[in-house]
């Protein structure tokens, strides 16, 4: 396994840590990570998304969708009904899941549907206006110098 040692990166840069700490987490998770059930990640506009998992044999009451920590956690547990019946050959796997979803900041889960054997969880970005672009009005030097004068003035007399 590699070690990356993020130190020259938190000495050159503000603000980042928590880019490092998701790149260490990656790097440093089990590399075994679950394949069931597959999923699909796509994104349906510039700043939405959708996570599709296949969850046939399971009905809505056994799927779990919650979001904590900047985690989208899916989990499912099957009911025990199935115990009474008799199969020949069982492929479909409805074994109990725990799938979890690293979340950027801003990432609002927005709403979720099942159907067709299909979990569909729809997901939308947020900027705050704080963190949005912003234009800066560039004032002439002209009335900048007024300004700063006009103030000296003012400080002046009122020393008097």
């Amino acid at each position: 396994m590699r070690n990356f040692d993020f130190a020259p990166l938190y000495r050159a840069t503000v603000g980042f840590d928590q880019i490092a700490d998701l790149m260490d987490r990656v790097l440093s998770a089990d590399v075994t990570q679950p394949t069931y059930p597959p999923y699909n990640i796509e994104k349906t506009a510039d700043d939405a998304y959708r996570i599709s998992l296949a969850v046939a044999g399971f009905s809505d009451e056994d799927l779990s969708i919650e979001v904590k920590e900047n985690a989208l956690i899916v989990t499912a547990r099957k009911s025990a009904d199935d115990e009474n019946k008799s199969y020949l050959h069982r492929g479909i796997a409805t074994r109990a899941f725990e799938r979890k979803f690293q979340l950027a900041d801003h990432i609002r889960v927005t709403g979720a549907a099942h159907e067709n054997g299909m979990l569909h969880i729809d997901m939308v970005r947020e900027i705050p206006e704080a963190l949005k672009p912003r234009q800066i009005a560039i004032e002439s030097n002209k009335a900048f110098d007024t300004k700063a004068v006009e103030s000296k003035k003012t400080a002046k007399s009122a020393s008097k």
